[in-house]
């Protein structure tokens, strides 16, 4: 559930998260701006050979700036993806879950959807050398989703949609991630609306014995 992009640009405004631990001294629009370099970077040389002299000089800006606000690239790149999200996963609310799912499914266009799903593929593939990479990652990506996803979830098992004893509720971020992660793989294809919300219907909602029509 996790998508980078310039098509990102036109979703709801996500406001700018300070660095812990470092105090903010760039504007919203230069944030935004500074974000967008770092993703076309990570698209034209991926992470291990993006470096912050790199973002610097693309930028106009220092190092000592980026280390300052940053740390270091795993936070800086984790904050750009998290910056391109279109809103918060926990912020949709359709009265069902069916609705929140394929609502979720639908924040993106599938060309979008296509550069993510490559982007986060070679992201992937640097967190499993990258320590600093993947504990940014958790930090600031993951673990704030799957709090949110559980709020989407909660609500639904207060609804009487779901019960609270169902074992696929542990599952869930598992189906998705894999149906986003497989497409490539299996059908040598991306991952589109009319894919994730066939999957969706087919897969997800029965397995927390919701119905789908």
């Amino acid at each position: 559930m996790a998508q980078a992009s310039k098509g990102a640009a036109s979703a709801a405004p996500v406001e700018p998260v300070p660095a812990r631990g470092r105090r903010s001294r760039i504007t919203p629009e230069r944030e935004a701006e500074l974000y967008e370099v770092v993703l076309d970077l990570l698209r034209e040389v991926g992470y291990d050979a993006l470096t912050m002299d790199a973002v610097a000089a693309r930028t106009r800006s220092s190092k000592a700036t980026l280390y300052r606000q940053w740390g270091g690239k795993a936070e800086l790149v984790a904050r750009a993806i998290r910056h391109s999200k279109p809103g918060r996963v926990g912020d949709v609310d359709t009265g069902s879950l069916r609705g929140d799912f394929h609502a979720l499914a639908m924040r993106e266009d599938d060309c979008t959807m296509e550069r993510n799903s490559a982007l986060m593929r070679g992201l992937a593939m640097a967190m499993h050398t990258n320590p600093d990479l993947m504990r940014a990652f958790r930090e600031l990506l993951v673990e704030p989703e799957m709090e949110d996803l559980r709020r989407v979830l909660q609500r639904a098992v207060d609804r009487g949609e779901v019960r609270a004893d169902n074992p696929a509720l542990g599952y869930v971020v598992h189906m998705m991630l894999g149906a986003f992660a497989t497409r490539a793989l299996i059908d040598e294809l991306p991952p589109t609306r009319e894919f994730l919300t066939s999957y969706i219907d087919a897969v997800v909602l029965p397995a927390l014995g919701v119905p789908t029509h």
